[in-house]
């Protein structure tokens, strides 16, 4: 309000002052400066704004002469005009600085008239004695701030302003505007700026008896309720800690203001009475809400602002020395932490500054105290640590930060008091590094210490104390959220290790070079190294750029490491590339390096692509021009990389493109001001201006023309994100909400430069229809980012021609059934809507429809798609089936929310006062409407037209849905088709019933989107204050019950979801607003959905209730979160009062029990995101509600009860890390969880300790009780001090270790781990040992010695790893476990204690005495080696657990001989795979292919041999399909290097390779074994057949072949068509190589037929066997010379492609077959009957057909294989066989190649493609035929150039080559005009086979 009079009176002065001035001689500056103004007033974004008051700026420079020659009289008006336009911007700190500049500039040598305007502007903010409004408390804090003539007023008037404060205030109190108002804060914030501006003025008033202010002890009271809780923000309390803080500070003494603040603190604990401030008295205010927050407030307040010499002068009351900081401040926040979890930010923030404010008056509090403060035994340094430690856990979003700079504050002030104490003992640093080093390195809290500890210690004390730091900071380095932790912890270390070198003596740098080669090349290389992206790049941009930058020296020891040609070595080679680059600024590319750069740019990992292409487009300096080298190394690869299917390598790939880009423009612009920028070559500037241009015009072609529908979707989306790109950086279009990114201003002479060369036509006719035919794409993300492009970019409006086709196809696009057209039809709508203006309206005749007065284009398309949802309507209330097929209402409703809310002109439109009736009156129809359409459809669907209102409204079942729409389909169609009809009774839904669904479903989703969104959009303060309620209450009541109408009765999860995310915004909207009515809608919908959850159902709301949950989800997290979030109180504490109901004593179990819907709705608030730690305090009751329910008798009670307790566990263990990541453990302690939860700990532990009690009468089932351990196992464990909270879950949990329950032991020790702190393993190992029977006499219970077992086995898993216990600790262990060796024999009855007992020694290997290890061995051996043959796996006895304890030892055998490579181990594991026992082959094979003993190469070859010698004999007894598979891939594993396969080998298989390999091709072809199976049985057969290539293995080579093909189909399954790609890697590429390198003309037909399956394959939608594919093309494109496979660098797939294509003309060109064969990749499409079937217009059907495979693009593998083939024909002799096989072909095609030109020169030249061309726009099969036209057309011109003309008399064609080629240009430019064939211009493709620009 107080904004918009603002405004107003600014524009009103700008007027009066143009008027005044016009006379003048200096009107035309002022008019100048007054037009910015007007400009700066006008904008929304800040940018603009900004730009403008920049311009006045300067303008107001040059006037300040012209007026300061003028008399008062005539600077006055300029003057008040620009106050007006600073009081206007009193919202905006930077505006109103500059605009004081403007005035001040202005004003010079008339300072007097300016100090008076300012004080009459504020003097009239308010009458005497009246409230303050929010924009005058504005005005009054700007004027404050930033003003200095606005702080002489208030000075001068500085009674008036207190009472005026104080009044504004008191109204604030006592009305309470708005909950998240800021009328109160910005109250507050005015008393603040006051008392922070005029300290020396407001200290009499407090602190003098003589001159004590009513009005300042009235505003103290004041500010004291606010503090106490009587504003419910919590940031304006806050504010008022803040306040109070800056009013102590104008004490003149700082004992009395020290007392002031004791009086203060005293007050909460004091009760009622009189405070005393200095002179002020005021009564204490009643504490309304007992939160505690008033402490954080005031303590908050005194930490942030508070003098220091008072906070650290002593208190006089104090017997002992005291201070505030020490003895009163202190206190209070230790109690806060603990107390406050709900404000831990602002605690541990308070925290934090206690430690900075304490550093600060160390002198100080040292004079007071006179000792050491932090002595080692003092209190105070216990509570400091205590404290610290307690908090480094805490989850709360920014409290590291304070944690970090807390411990870094505590070892400063120790260090310094050591220092001035001179104390040399100082404990305190080796207790907290051996802290941190005894913590898991999961948990993060670790390394913050860490950081600050190493500068005090120095870097070796940490490395030799922390020995596994190397192999930790790995471990971080592939987990996100541990990363940046890490990177400081190598950071501070490698610094701490310059700072001790550089002392100044000879060979230092050396020194240091080497000593971090010692330390850190390993961790460096390996994580560079690392196949794991995550780690590879985080170490790239964490470490490797900045060790770069702190010791340039060690570039020559990693170069070193990457010499390599592998893939791991290529990568880090790019990764140390990129950062020298970035830290030298240059590099130059030529030689070895470049041609290795181009490898790494077609390699087939994506990181290796991108990181080389980073390193090209990258650069220091943004105008260092690109070389040439970089320039055709782009151009080689842009073209191969855009269909990626990876959204990460399309968005990375953009962004290097972009920065290429920028650096070409910001050069070229350098270039023409005549600067020749870094990086140029002396006389290349021209030449590089010119290739700059070039290549974006290069790159804007190969963009447009890779937009095609016959594109596919990664084509498509890569085109657009470059297209983005170069719009953003080559044109002059000012982006206002962008920060970043904004064109030069000089940008517009480079522009005119390249358009004078014929270049960048960025808007022309082509650019525009590719981009409308994206409009009609099957994808959102397609169709919204080229929409983007249109409205940003483009010019203002379309041409009338094409707004009307587009209009008409929206129209007919919004009124299919299918979902993806309607939304492509509403994205048109709105991009119309965008491109239009009035002339385009009358044109598209909305007006006829609409009211002829409607004045705005968007109101009048609101009108119409209004009038055509209703029309829709009405067709649907007369037969839905019908309607449903021809005119579904989702896509008109899905038009009117885009057009509604994603257009800035129709929200400016509603703003203004002319049409707000008219939006008024089209809103309340509209929400009108989506009510009937809503009841109607959800009534449909329950066989009824609406519910009673009786009636209590429930989702229908799916049976009652099915009768529904069977009547509606049955009425639809007609009776006579009923009983046709009911004899099809099929399991599958019809189309018919499908249609219903679609359009009930769809509709009832977009409704509550567009509700949701016009609140978010209407009820936003600014709107409100502009233009008042445009949704007028009663439409949001009908709002309000549609939602609710949805959500109750709707039980389509989608919808359901779509609809919830609109009431969420409409419950924000809500809540948030003013207006107490409004706030009530949600509340009131709340207290009814808990009155009807706790009521009788009549029915059961089955899948989780439904969407009843979301109901409360929505309305919950509508809450401002700076709010006490009352409702989401209410609405926990009722649910858990009903949950805890107990159930009746007749429950039917077909109906939905309220206590069960109270589960799950409280399930839903715990996984809903909105509501973040709000929940967290309700988790303790939640908790124990779950645990409950678990124990239910009712089924349902315990599902939810499971569900719920699964989300609590998520929610308080914190998010799960990525897919991506190293690890997946959690990193949150037991003692920190506890800390974190108090109460909870006392729940979980309760729960312990009943289960593992003496239960009466035998064994008691606890249901809680796994839940419980799966909780605790999910924690890590800390460094627990004594007594800590953790200490009691021990007993418990080591109790439950003779648990009967098997389940229960084996979670019971997982759970055992995060209690016990590592410092206590080995005792606890120790006496678990002791526990076990020292003689099998001793055994009481077998389940409590294999629990005891289980138990160390987890304790002892993860100290195998980084954070072991040595050898020397474990001792003791050992020799208990000795000495219970009996429990490996067969005197243990028991097979899973041996098996337990087996894996527990396994983990201790080299611990053991050699007699004791042989023991073991013999042991094992004699086990194995009694066993019986045959039988089925798991049944070689019917003890329980024998088979267990059997493949128990089998994999101990295979990991022993794996560590010891001893031959006799060895040759066991070799006799156990020829031993006929299926548990332990089958033990030894899984073991083989998991590779869990790491590569011994001695064992690899003995196991490669073994199986290649029963390889026959398993294959003739195939007694088990799984053994026969795990048989084989344990084969093809051990084989997975070729070059493993030895002269041995070959032996072995002697005389039975061939019947092996006929006995794989039998299986393959005869006996269907099923897809896995068959994958390794082709694999296997592959791998045979590499080692025979005889005269007689033709035959077997054929019959391969031929299978492969079969398998390669694109309707095979995906695993088959795998086997094809890596059977054709294994043996494919040997196969072609012997058909180059020797006279076999037989193997040449086949190796034919295998590069065809590799270009099919490498086109498969797959992308794994795209990779297998591309590996046997990477073989192929190796000199033949080489042997295969020997530095091999794998390629990408379309490198690949590529590759057999040239491969193809090189060596098989003279071949007739190579012809013939390629031309079966270009489809005959019949052209004539796709252009007749969109002439015909047909309904559309709701579904439609899947193709085979959607990344298959024919039209670009057409224009990839016209080079190859005209090349084919051009290199082929006269008369050849090659030359027959062309003829047969024109003979055959010749004529439809005619035909089809001839009909598209027809269709296309007729005036009548207008009303079917835009839809033929975006038919992909039209633009593939189209494209495999013209590509045949070209060949048949190159064939009879070549064949001549008397093949032309032969064929009897009618025309010559000549003729062919003038009617295939006639026909190309006719196509192209209609955006179906862009200009062919072989220049885009650079140098090989590929797409041309024209490519479609």
């Amino acid at each position: 309000m107080v904004v918009a009079a603002a405004a107003m009176g600014a524009e009103r002065e700008a007027r009066a002052c143009a008027a005044f001035y016009g006379a003048l001689g200096i009107a035309q500056p002022v008019l100048s400066c007054l037009r910015c103004l007007r400009q700066f007033a006008g904008s929304t974004a800040k940018r603009c704004k900004d730009k403008h008051l920049e311009e006045a700026l300067l303008l107001s420079r040059a006037l300040s002469e012209g007026l300061r020659a003028l008399g008062e009289a005539e600077a006055r008006p300029l003057l008040r005009c620009v106050l007006a336009f600073q009081m206007e911007a009193t919202g905006s700190s930077s505006s109103f600085q500059k605009l004081e500049q403007i005035v001040t500039q202005l004003a010079v040598g008339k300072e007097a008239l300016l100090a008076q305007e300012v004080g009459m502007l504020l003097a009239g903010l308010a009458p005497q004695g009246e409230v303050l409004s929010p924009g005058d408390l504005q005005s009054v804090c700007m004027f404050m701030e930033e003003s200095s003539l606005g702080r002489q007023h208030w000075r001068q008037n500085l009674a008036v302003l207190l009472q005026r404060l104080a009044a504004t205030l008191r109204w604030v109190l006592q009305s309470q505007p708005a909950p998240g108002g800021t009328w109160g804060y910005l109250a507050v914030k005015a008393c603040l700026q006051l008392f922070q501006a005029l300290p020396k003025d407001l200290a009499p008033l407090a602190w003098s008896t003589v001159g004590r202010s009513k009005a300042l002890q009235s505003l103290l009271g004041l500010l004291l309720e606010v503090a106490w809780g009587k504003a419910l923000n919590k940031d304006t309390r806050l504010l008022v800690g803040t306040a109070l803080s800056m009013l102590v500070n104008t004490a003149p003494q700082p004992e009395c203001g020290a007392s002031a603040v004791l009086a203060l603190f005293q007050l909460p604990d004091r009760g009622a009475g009189e405070l005393k401030f200095g002179e002020l008295a005021v009564e204490a205010p009643p504490i309304l809400e007992p939160d505690g927050l008033e402490k954080l407030v005031l303590t908050r307040g005194l930490l942030m602002c508070c003098k220091t010499d008072i906070l650290s002068c002593q208190l006089e009351s104090f017997t002992h020395k005291a201070c505030l900081l020490l003895d009163i401040v202190f206190p209070t926040v230790c109690a806060l932490t603990k107390e406050q979890k709900e404000c831990h930010y602002y605690c541990f923030q308070a925290c934090a500054r206690w430690l900075q404010r304490l550093r600060e008056s160390l002198p100080a509090v040292w004079h007071l105290t006179g000792t050491r403060i932090l002595a080692q035994d003092t209190e105070l340094l216990w509570q400091l640590t205590q404290l610290v430690w307690d908090n480094a856990e805490t989850p709360v979003e920014g409290v590291s930060e304070f944690i970090h700079s807390s411990f870094r504050l505590l070892l400063e002030i120790y260090h310094l008091e050591c220092q001035h104490f001179q104390d040399k003992e100082r404990p305190l640093y080796q207790q907290m590094l051996q802290r941190v080093v005894s913590m898991p390195w999961q948990i993060k809290a670790r390394y913050v210490p860490l950081c600050a500890i190493v500068p005090y210690v120095g870097s070796q004390q940490v490395l030799d104390a922390y020995l596994d730091l190397p192999q930790h900071l790995l471990s971080c380095l592939s987990t996100n959220h541990l990363c940046p932790a890490a990177a400081e912890v190598y950071k501070a270390l490698v610094r701490q290790q310059c700072a001790e070198q550089q002392d100044g003596q000879q060979g230092a740098e050396v020194a240091l070079v080497e000593q971090w080669v010692l330390r850190w090349l390993p961790l460096l290389s390996q994580a560079l190294r690392s196949p794991l992206p995550i780690l590879q790049s985080n170490a790239a941009n964490h470490l490797l750029t900045w060790t770069l930058r702190q010791l340039p020296a060690v570039q020559a020891p990693l170069a070193a490491q990457f010499g390599g040609r592998d893939t791991a070595s290529l990568r880090a080679w790019v990764s140390l590339l990129k950062a020298q680059k970035s830290v030298l600024g240059a590099l130059p590319l030529q030689g070895e390096a470049l041609e290795r750069l181009s490898c790494c740019l077609g390699a087939r990992e994506e990181g290796i692509r991108l990181a080389a292409l980073g390193l090209i487009c990258s650069s220091p300096s943004t105008n260092q021009p690109l070389s040439g080298t970089e320039v055709q190394l782009l151009q080689e690869f842009l073209p191969l990389n855009l269909n990626c299917d990876s959204s990460s390598f399309r968005q990375l790939l953009q962004a290097a493109v972009r920065k290429a880009l920028v650096r070409l423009r910001d050069s070229s612009l350098a270039q023409l001001r005549g600067k020749a920028p870094r990086g140029t070559e002396p006389g290349k500037g021209a030449g590089q201006l010119t290739q700059a241009v070039g290549f974006v015009e290069w790159l804007l072609q190969l963009s447009i023309t890779s937009l095609s529908p016959g594109s596919n979707y990664q084509r498509k989306k890569t085109a657009l994100l470059l297209l983005a790109a170069v719009l953003e950086t080559c044109t002059d279009t000012w982006s206002p909400e962008k920060k970043k990114g904004q064109p030069p201003r000089t940008m517009a002479t480079l522009l005119s430069y390249a358009r004078q060369s014929g270049c960048w036509d960025f808007f022309s006719q082509p650019n525009l229809l590719a981009l409308l035919s994206c409009l009609q794409d099957s994808t959102n993300e397609i169709r919204d980012l080229a929409s983007e492009l249109l409205v940003r970019y483009f010019p203002a409006t379309f041409p009338e021609p094409i707004a009307l086709s587009l209009f008409q196809l929206a129209q007919n696009a919004l009124g299919s059934p299918r979902v993806q057209e309607a939304e492509a039809g509403a994205v048109l709508m709105k991009t119309i809507l965008q491109k239009s203006d009035s002339s385009t309206m009358k044109s598209l005749a909305l007006e006829a429809e609409a009211a002829p007065t409607l004045p705005n284009r968007g109101l009048c398309f609101a009108q119409h798609l209004l009038h055509m949802l209703q029309a829709q309507y009405a067709a649907a209330c007369r037969d839905l089936l019908h309607a449903a097929a021809t005119a579904p209402m989702h896509g008109a409703i899905a038009a009117l929310r885009r057009c509604l809310l994603q257009v800035p002109e129709v929200a400016a439109s509603m703003q203004a006062a002319e049409s707000v009736q008219s939006w008024q009156e089209l809103l309340t129809r509209l929400v009108t409407t989506a009510r009937d359409i809503t009841s109607f459809l959800l009534g449909t669907l329950q066989s009824q037209q609406g519910l009673g209102a009786d009636e209590q409204a429930a989702a229908p079942s799916f049976a009652d849905m099915g009768n529904a729409i069977g009547s509606l389909i049955m009425l639809g169609k007609g009776r006579g088709q009923q009983e046709e009809e009911e004899e099809e009774d099929s399991v599958l839904l019809s189309e018919e019933h499908s249609l219903i669904l679609t359009c009930c479903w769809v509709s009832v989703k977009e409704i509550g989107l567009l509700l949701g969104g016009l609140a978010e959009l209407l009820l936003a303060p600014a709107l409100l204050a502009r233009s008042g309620p445009l949704l007028l209450l009663p439409t949001l009541q009908t709002a309000a019950r549609v939602f609710q109408e949805i959500l109750l009765r709707c039980r389509h999860w989608g919808a359901v979801e779509g609809c919830s995310m609109g009431f969420t915004k409409f419950c924000a909207a809500l809540l948030n607003h003013p207006d107490t009515e409004l706030q009530a809608i949600p509340q009131t919908m709340l207290e009814q959905g808990l009155e009807a959850l706790s009521g009788p159902r009549s029915s059961s709301i089955t899948r989780r209730a439904a969407g009843f949950p979301m109901l409360f989800l929505c309305i919950v997290s509508g809450e401002a979160s700076a709010q006490a979030r009352p409702l989401l109180t209410r609405c926990v504490q009722t649910l858990l009062a009903l949950a805890t109901t107990a159930l009746p004593q007749d429950w039917d179990q077909t109906l939905d029990l309220p206590q069960v819907c109270a589960f799950h709705v409280l399930q839903t608030l715990v996984r809903g995101t909105g509501l973040g730690g709000a929940l967290l305090r309700h988790a303790t009751p939640m908790v124990a509600l779950a645990l409950q329910g678990l124990g239910s008798p009712c089924w349902a009670m315990r599902n939810a009860a499971i569900q719920l307790f699964s989300a609590l566990t998520s929610r308080l263990l914190g998010q799960q890390r990525s897919r991506g990541e190293g690890c997946l453990a959690e990193g949150v302690s037991l003692q920190a969880f506890l800390g974190q939860h108090p109460q909870l700990g006392a729940v979980l532990l309760s729960e312990l300790g009943v289960a593992a009690g003496p239960a009466p009468g035998g064994p008691c089932l606890r249901p809680a009780l796994h839940a419980v351990l799966t909780l605790l196992a999910q924690l890590q464990p800390g460094a627990d001090g004594p007594g800590s909270l953790s200490a009691g879950f021990l007993g418990p949990l080591l109790g439950l270790a003779g648990s009967p329950i098997y389940a229960v032991r084996a979670m019971a020790a997982k759970a055992l781990v995060p209690v016990v702190p590592p410092p206590q393993r080995r005792g606890l190992l120790l006496q678990l040992a002791q526990q076990l029977p020292a003689a099998p006499g001793r055994v009481h219970s077998h389940n409590a010695v294999h629990g005891c077992l289980l138990q160390m086995q987890a304790l002892l898993a993860p100290a195998s790893g980084t954070n072991g216990l040595s050898v020397e600790a474990l001792r003791p262990v050992v020799l208990q476990l000795e000495a219970r060796g009996w429990l490996l024999t067969p005197a243990q009855r028991c097979p899973l204690v041996r098996a337990t007992f087996l894996q527990v020694l396994a983990l201790l290997p080299t611990s053991f005495s050699l007699g004791f290890t042989q023991s073991i061995h013999d042991a094992v051996s004699t086990e194995l080696g009694s066993l019986p043959l045959g039988g089925k796996p798991g049944c070689a006895e019917l003890q329980v657990g024998l088979a267990i304890l059997h493949q128990t030892m089998a994999r101990f055998v295979c990991s022993e001989a794996a560590r010891l490579a001893d031959s006799e181990q060895i040759g066991a594991v070799c006799s156990l795979l020829r031993q006929l026992n299926p548990d332990v082959q089958l033990a030894v094979l899984s073991w083989v292919i998991t590779g869990e003993g790491g590569t011994c190469e001695e064992l690899e070859k003995a196991l490669r041999l073994t199986l290649l010698e029963s390889l026959g004999s398993v294959l003739r007894e195939r007694r088990d399909k799984e053994f026969l598979r795990l048989y084989l891939e344990a084969l093809l594993h051990l084989y997975r290097d070729p070059s493993s396969w030895s002269q041995e080998a070959s032996h072995k298989l002697q005389g039975s390779s061939a019947a092996c390999l006929e006995m794989l091709l039998h299986m393959v072809e005869a006996e269907h074994p099923g897809p896995d199976l068959l994958f390794q049985v082709l694999c296997a057969a592959s791998l045979l057949l590499t080692r025979r290539f005889e005269d007689e293995d033709s035959t077997l080579v054929e019959r391969w072949c031929m299978a492969l093909e079969e398998c390669s189909q694109s309707a095979s399954y995906e695993v088959l068509r795998l086997a094809a790609a890596r059977s054709l890697q294994i043996a494919g590429a040997d196969v072609v190589q012997r058909a180059l390198c020797t006279a076999c003309p037989l193997l040449v037909p086949v190796a034919l037929r295998l590069i065809n399956m590799g270009i099919h394959l490498l086109q498969d939608e797959e992308r794994e066997v795209r990779h297998e594919a591309s590996g046997f093309a990477s073989l192929l494109q190796q000199d033949p010379g080489k042997p295969l496979r020997d530095s091999c660098i794998f390629v990408q797939d379309n490198v690949g492609l590529l590759g057999l294509l040239q491969l193809l003309l090189a060596e098989f060109g003279e071949h007739p077959e190579t012809f013939d064969l390629l031309l079966q990749h270009l489809p005959v499409l019949d052209l004539r009957g796709i252009v007749e079937e969109l002439e015909a217009n047909k309904a559309t059907s709701l579904y439609k057909e899947d193709e085979p495979n959607v990344f298959a693009e024919p039209a670009v593998l057409a224009w990839q294989l016209l080079p190859v083939l005209l090349q084919l024909l051009e290199k082929a002799p006269a008369g050849s066989a090659l030359h027959a096989s062309a003829l047969r072909w024109l003979v055959a095609a010749g004529p439809g190649v005619l035909r089809d030109l001839g009909y598209c020169k027809h269709c296309w030249s007729q005036e009548a493609v207008a009303h079917w061309g835009m839809k033929a726009l975006g038919c992909a099969k039209l633009h593939v035929a189209v494209a495999v036209l013209l590509v045949r057309a070209r060949l048949a011109v190159q064939a009879l150039q070549v064949l001549g003309k008397s093949a032309t008399a032969v064929l009897g064609l009618g025309c010559g080559a000549q003729e062919l080629e003038q009617e295939l240009e006639l026909v190309q430019g006719l196509l192209a005009q209609h955006g179906l064939a862009p200009m062919l211009s072989q220049r885009d493709v650079p140098g090989e086979p590929g797409p041309p620009s024209g490519a479609a």
